[in-house]
């Protein structure tokens, strides 16, 4: 892609306004905190204090709006705290200028390296030196500067309180992921009624598994309903798709097929059920013909072999999930059951976790406490210390594009220099297309706040009190459009602090013109940092595709290696191994995505290529789930030849990566001839289909490496 043509989509991304479903009670929660904190600092200590706190509490909601997992009166403590102290180290360094220097190289450095440890935390690390720059102008002495930060804390200190008193939606984000896990099952239940190879995306089951790690406190409080369905949702995926694969189920066409869609669509219609009880916190409400579907004894007539070994099993996952996601069945093992939710598979799951989880509580992953996690976040950052690191490179890039406006903005005869330096640190992220679509969008967005606020002021000539009314209605606009895209969000930000400057009696014309040429200034300074020293994801794509093939070889491996040992005492363990070829696949995809806008050549990896490359192992992961779907039991008699195929899978997918990575192609004769023997040793149809499925996606991913 050429650069004016990267320009344009990256420019036409960042102005893109998003239908999203809004949440005004959450923004107005945000919006009440920060009315309550600047109204008492206000009246008490001042417009220059208030301003102060004012931050503190608006940067403590934004923290509440992120995409994380953790309570949100964590996120804003954590939030609230860390801006305090920020804020105070620059007042002790913000009279010199060497000195501050220092420290805003330092702490920038830092921002850029905490992106390692996830997109909440960079993006608390990156408002809090962009907010730090605004703040450090405001006290006149050690004292006072210890007042203001403390006045910052207190401002995430009511927030979280907030948060506590007045919940809206509790556990909220996590009842979105689990309900777009099973929303997503049932989309790819309605996907194989007409195409019975359909790829499946496993991002919301990912999420869901995110969502359902806890702190030890939150594992006390938590609904039950919320840790049952997910890992029911992942058994569920390869029983579907076995069930429509006609390669080892039903024909193509005919009774037999009629009979497989109808059970997939009534599978998508309990699993919508189950997933708007969840979300909603509702009772189950299944439809008649679908739970009538499920149950018809004509199954067993139509359907044989696999296919109906997979129908039954189907049905009994199904009521598991309608059992786990009904909160009147859910809340405790002894509760009674509703008569369209009973079913030997509901009872059976109860039993299970009367016996084994300690006083019928839910089991739950742990996630840990913030203290805790101190250790693991610096771990993160250090691995990032390394030649080639993306994440190194956007720490070097912020910190010297921040560094450099601060100086161009006390050279520059304009007032407000840190607008320049502020807005390089907000927009300027470890890829190339979210740098300059933020950009773009941060100017647009600020040229429009600006004006608007502007013509507001001159036209009714706000006094403090107005102002600062004005600003926390701003703030709201900012809470509950901010995930319709950033250019909105950054009219409403622009013109909050306009109104908030405005309370001390800024000069509303040098405001408007600073903000406006600095604001610029430090977009156009953070677009040049990444042409300058960039972090380019298409080289690193052939990288990405060998992980994702070795991660796709250990899954397959594992599962084969199952069925040389039923038992699994000594095999590898095909859940991690599962997990870890999902991660390889979404940094996969990831990456396309990225690299899909960089206005670079593709070196040896082109689109079209990459695009077939995914395609074919997405076709071997599904040959191995398909054996997954169907494992021997504990007591089986063990298959010597599964443990020829799982070394020889083992082997060929190490060998391929190391290829992939070293730009030759891939080749799979060894892996061939064992194919081929084990046709003639082993009898079972799916075994000998399956493995020959996992032949013919490598043979697939070689020919389009070659045309690459």
């Amino acid at each position: 892609m050429s650069w004016l043509r990267a320009l344009k989509e990256t420019a036409r991304s960042g102005l893109a306004v998003e239908r999203r479903r809004l949440s005004p009670l959450i923004a107005a929660r945000g919006a009440l905190g920060l009315a309550l904190v600047v109204g008492f600092s206000l009246a008490l200590f001042g417009p220059a204090v208030a301003a102060a706190s004012a931050f503190g509490a608006f940067q403590a909601a934004i923290a509440t709006f992120q995409r994380s997992w953790r309570p949100r009166p964590t996120l804003a403590l954590a939030s609230g705290g860390s801006l305090a102290v920020s804020t105070f180290l620059g007042y002790l360094t913000g009279s010199h200028t060497v000195l501050f220097l220092a420290l805003l190289l330092l702490w920038t450095f830092l921002s850029g390296l905490a992106w390692a440890v996830g997109p909440t935390v960079g993006i608390i690390a990156s408002s809090n030196v962009a907010i730090m720059l605004v703040t450090i102008t405001l006290p006149t002495s050690v004292a006072a500067a210890a007042g203001h930060a403390a006045m910052i804390f207190t401002g995430g200190l009511v927030q979280a309180a907030l948060v506590v008193l007045l919940p809206v939606r509790p556990w909220g984000a996590q009842r979105d992921a689990l309900a777009d896990a099973l929303a997503a099952e049932a989309d790819y239940a309605r996907r194989l009624r007409h195409d019975p190879v359909a790829p499946f995306d496993p991002v919301p089951l990912m999420n869901a598994r995110s969502a359902a790690a806890v702190t030890v406190r939150q594992a006390r409080r938590r609904p039950a309903e919320l840790h049952g369905p997910r890992r029911l949702a992942e058994r569920i995926r390869p029983v579907l798709a076995s069930l429509a694969d006609p390669a080892v189920g039903a024909p193509a066409e005919g009774p037999r097929r009629d009979r497989v869609r109808e059970l997939l669509a009534a599978a998508a219609e309990v699993l919508d059920a189950a997933a708007r009880a969840v979300r909603h916190g509702e009772p189950v409400r299944l439809p008649p013909g679908a739970v009538a579907a499920l149950r018809t004894p004509d199954t067993g007539t139509i359907l044989s072999g696999r296919s109906h070994r997979a129908a039954l099993r189907l049905a009994a996952l199904l009521d598991d999930v309608v059992e786990a996601a009904d909160p009147r069945t859910g809340t405790s093992p002894d509760d009674p059951v509703p008569d369209d939710a009973r079913s030997v598979g509901a009872r059976a799951l109860r039993l299970f976790r009367r016996a084994k989880l300690p006083g019928g509580g839910p089991a739950a992953r742990t996630r840990p406490s913030l203290p805790r996690l101190v250790p693991v976040a610096v771990a993160k950052m250090r691995a990032e210390l390394r030649p080639g690191s993306p994440v190194l490179r956007h720490a070097v890039r912020v910190s010297a594009v921040t560094a450099a406006g601060y100086l161009l903005g006390l050279v520059l005869p304009f007032g407000h220099g840190y607008w320049a330096p502020m807005a390089s640190v907000m927009v300027m992220r470890p890829d190339f297309s979210q740098t300059y679509a933020r950009s773009v969008a941060r100017f647009g967005g600020t040229l429009v706040g600006v004006a608007l606020a502007s013509a507001v002021v001159q036209t009714a000539h706000p006094d403090t009190y107005l102002s600062a009314g004005l600003a926390v209605l701003c703030a709201f606009g900012m809470y509950l459009l901010m995930r319709t895209g950033y250019a909105v969000s950054q009219v409403c930000v622009a013109a909050y602090v306009v109104f908030l400057l405005g309370m001390e009696g800024s000069g509303i014309t040098q405001t408007v013109r600073d903000r406006v040429l600095l604001t610029l200034l430090g977009g156009l300074l953070a677009m040049l940092a990444y042409a300058v020293y960039p972090a380019w994801e298409t080289p690193r794509l052939r990288g990405r595709l060998a992980d994702w093939l070795a991660a796709s070889g250990r899954y397959a491996t594992a599962v084969a290696a199952r069925y040389a040992d039923p038992s699994g005492a000594a095999g590898p363990d095909v859940r991690e191994a599962l997990l870890s070829a999902r991660a390889a696949r979404v940094a996969w995809h990831d990456a396309v995505g990225r690299a899909v806008h960089e206005p670079v050549r593709h070196r040896g990896l082109s689109h079209a290529a990459a695009e077939g490359a995914g395609h074919a192992l997405a076709e071997f992961g599904r040959a191995a789930m398909l054996l997954e779907a169907h494992p021997p039991e504990r007591d089986a008699v063990p298959l010597p030849a599964a443990a020829g195929l799982a070394e020889a899978l083992r082997e060929a997918t190490e060998r391929g990566a190391r290829a992939v990575r070293e730009r030759r192609v891939p080749e799979w004769d060894g892996l061939r001839e064992t194919v081929a023997a084990w046709d003639t040793e082993v009898a079972d149809p799916l075994l000998r289909k399956a493995a020959r499925l996992l032949l013919d996606a490598l043979d697939e991913l070689s020919t389009t490496l070659t045309d690459a």
